[in-house]
């Protein structure tokens, strides 16, 4: 073994022994993300319209600060609050799953104004007459419902506050108060305001609402006071806690909020992990049985590629301080198509060696030339996945960008793996005399089909397979789009027992929800998803428990997307889709020095995502973010196969000159159908355990995935190899 082996296998262990060191306790070094384990996610925006100029710059920075401070004394684990843009800013609680307490907690302005109430009974019966005089305010009280003519300008505020804290109050049935301690020049204000008006009224008003209006009996000297209201113990920690950390310095407005309950949390895990298990040794199973001791050899990488995975998600935050390493839904997306790009670096090495066998070359000749043969290929594809990745992460929102986190990471790996682990490892072995020898089986043989002869019948195919999807979808319109897009909100609750829909629509009429949308699932009747427009935030739970109160009702679900919100969600998906397919674009040109290459597989893949879109919207699946990221990882994974064969073409245009281009495309689609469909299926294996295993979650990404893949294979081998020639010949290049 030479110093060259030597150092590369001193290399592996060191990168193996970092991972480790990164990825373990999984618990700690990786975070799951709010989608499996449970929480809320909120966008906010502030709104500075009424701002002074002066204001309005720093606004957001001042928000995000004494949400931060809302949120750590109300004692969330490891919350995410960092600022969007100019005024937006995106709060993580995982974990909190009471939404109407969070959500109040986190968007009461709290603003705390002290006004003195007019005591002119001629002047409130004006102001109830419609004629509020100059200088004052009709306000009706939160306990009592009682109308109110206050001063418009208050004598006091927040900002003289010191303290707030619960007490009970024994002259009130020990219900619980908020007791209210303002600082040195806070108390002398409120000394001297007590000490003028003693006999009137002084009315706490918080955020615009009257919470108490008592009577000043003497002067108040110990800069003291009490808020009433008959709260709730937890309503009352919650004021004084956001009294105490101070108001916000404007309003805030909910864009997007997505909270999902711990129980269908915990089920995403349960399900995601099982499918995952399943997929992953399926996989491990054939490679080890199709290539023996190569297919051991390439799922020892496989392996590695995954512990590289989460090594170097833990490793991120530690690059780059501020990134938490979360893994996400879209975040299994991305291992998923790495873990397929994987797969088939081992395959296009292990048919290369098989090659080069065939041809009579000696053994430690063929392992070299299988490797130094397959590695253009296995490089053009990943960088190629790599670009379009870099470009997902700069244009995408939340969800794009951490499915193209993951998916870098996964691509360095499956290089890191396929090309140095495993040749690493043979290195050694043939070198101390082990191995002499690599026996596969051959189950799929060379094929010998005229794809380019047949090119037109294929191409009505996919002409009417796409078409169809697009009649669909014109007819359906806006309904193929989830609330990701079209803004409104989507809730989902568990009943112990099947319920009926007419009774169900009866409680939502009497709440005012007539025209909500109710939808019942065939394999879990005990579930009901209930979609509103986007003017309707209203947390359902509580009323559904009122109107069926014999019902143990479990929340699994909540989503709401304002259409502001729904619009620029849109907006980022097509770019981060269309600057992707651009990066593929120029790379593959510059790569194949002919834009016809290029032009045929970016066509092809275009072609693999709106059948993909197509099947989902025949099916009746509406498309959301997390159908974005799969059409993504389709992309991804097509464009990986096509460059495979392009590869091959390049390859045999040096070898055989005088054949025509149509001849080396049909020579080059015959050589690698067996990798082609070897890489599919194995793949597919992966996918299809997920969709039948994932749960309801799941569901949807697996079967685009499930389509797309599927519709990968069709169009790299009879859509994008045809179209280089049809392309040529048009540009007079054949």
């Amino acid at each position: 073994m030479g110093n060259k082996v030597l150092y590369k296998a001193l290399l592996i262990l060191a990168i193996v022994g970092i991972s480790v060191y990164f990825a373990f306790p999984l618990d700690k070094r990786i975070n799951l993300g709010l989608d499996l384990k449970g929480g809320m996610h909120l966008l906010l925006k502030v709104d500075t319209s009424n701002l002074p100029e002066k204001d309005k710059a720093d606004a957001a920075d001042r928000a995000l600060e004494v949400i931060r401070n809302r949120i750590d004394a109300f004692g969330v684990r490891e919350p995410s609050i960092v600022k969007q843009g100019e005024d937006e800013i995106v709060v993580q609680l995982p974990g909190v799953t009471d939404r109407a307490r969070a959500i109040d907690l986190i968007g009461k302005t709290a603003l705390l104004e002290f006004k003195l109430v007019v005591n002119d009974p001629e002047k409130l019966k004006a102001a109830l007459a419609g004629t509020v005089p100059e200088g004052t305010q009709l306000v009706y009280s939160q306990e009592e419902n009682e109308p109110l003519l206050l001063q418009s300008q208050a004598v006091l505020t927040g900002n003289g506050l010191a303290n707030a804290s619960v007490r009970f109050d024994s002259s009130q049935f020990n219900e619980p108060v908020v007791t209210l301690q303002f600082n040195p020049e806070g108390s002398k204000q409120f000394a001297e305001v007590t000490a003028n008006n003693i006999g009137s009224r002084l009315a706490i008003v918080l955020d615009g609402k009257v919470q108490s209006a008592p009577r000043i009996k003497e002067a108040i000297p110990s800069g003291e006071a009490i808020i009433t209201g008959r709260f709730t113990i937890e309503q009352a920690q919650d004021l004084s806690l956001i009294l105490r950390v101070g108001a916000l310095p404007a309003p805030m407005t909910i864009e997007e909020e997505r909270t999902i309950g711990p129980l269908l949390g915990q089920d995403s895990i349960n399900q995601g992990v099982r499918a995952s298990l399943i997929g992953g040794i399926l996989v491990f199973v054939f490679m080890a049985v199709y290539y023996l001791f190569a297919g051991v050899v390439a799922d020892i990488a496989l392996f590695l590629n995954l512990l590289m995975i989460l090594g170097g998600l833990g490793l991120l935050p530690h690059i780059f301080p501020g990134v938490s390493a979360t893994l996400t839904l879209p975040g299994i997306a991305g291992m998923i198509l790495s873990l397929g790009m994987a797969v088939d670096a081992n395959v296009l090495i292990n048919e290369r060696i098989r090659e080069e066998l065939k041809l009579g070359r000696p053994f430690r000749t063929a392992v070299s030339n299988g490797y130094s043969r397959a590695f253009s290929a296995i490089f053009d594809s990943n960088f190629t996945t790599l670009i379009a990745a870099f470009l997902l992460f700069q244009f995408g929102t939340g969800p794009i960008r951490g499915f193209a986190v993951t998916l870098t990471i996964g691509l360095i790996a499956s290089m890191f793996t396929a090309i140095v682990v495993t040749r690493t490892i043979f290195e050694i072995l043939i070198g101390l005399g082990w191995v002499k020898s690599l026996p596969m089986l051959s189950l799929l043989k060379e094929t010998h089909f005229d794809f380019i002869g047949k090119r037109k019948i294929f191409y009505a195919i996919s002409i009417i397979v796409v078409g169809a999807g697009l009649i669909f979808a014109a007819q359906k319109g806006k309904a193929i789009y989830g609330i990701d897009f079209t803004g409104g909100q989507s809730q989902e609750y568990s009943f112990r027992d099947p319920v009926k829909i007419d009774a169900l629509r009866e409680a939502l009429k009497k709440i005012g929800l007539a025209d909500a949308s109710i939808q019942q699932f065939k394999d879990k009747p005990n579930v009901v998803l209930i979609r509103t427009s986007e003017k309707s935030t209203m947390d359902l739970s509580a009323k559904l428990k009122e109107a069926f109160p014999d019902e143990d009702i479990q929340t699994l679900k909540i989503e709401h997307v304002g259409p502001v919100a729904g619009k620029h969600l849109q907006n980022k998906a097509i770019l981060a889709l269309i600057w992707s397919l651009v990066g593929i674009l120029v790379y593959v040109s510059f790569r194949f020095k002919h834009f016809n290459f290029a032009i045929a597989g970016v066509i092809a893949l275009i072609h693999d995502v709106l059948v993909a879109f197509g099947f989902l919207v025949i099916t009746g699946r509406q498309i959301d973010l997390l159908s974005i990221t799969a059409f993504l990882t389709i992309a991804g994974y097509s464009i990986n196969d096509t460059i495979v064969i392009y590869d091959r073409v390049r390859e045999n245009a040096r070898l055989m000159r005088k054949m025509s281009l149509g001849e080396l495309i049909n020579l080059s689609v015959n050589q690698t159908m067996p990798r082609t469909l070897l890489t599919s299926g194995v793949t597919l294996l992966v996918v299809l355990a997920i969709f039948l295993y994932g749960g309801e979650v799941l569901s949807n990404f697996a079967f685009t995935l499930l389509v797309g893949f599927i519709s990968g294979v069709y169009s790299t081998v009879f859509i994008a190899s045809p179209l280089v020639l049809a392309w040529s010949k048009k540009k007079g290049n054949v």
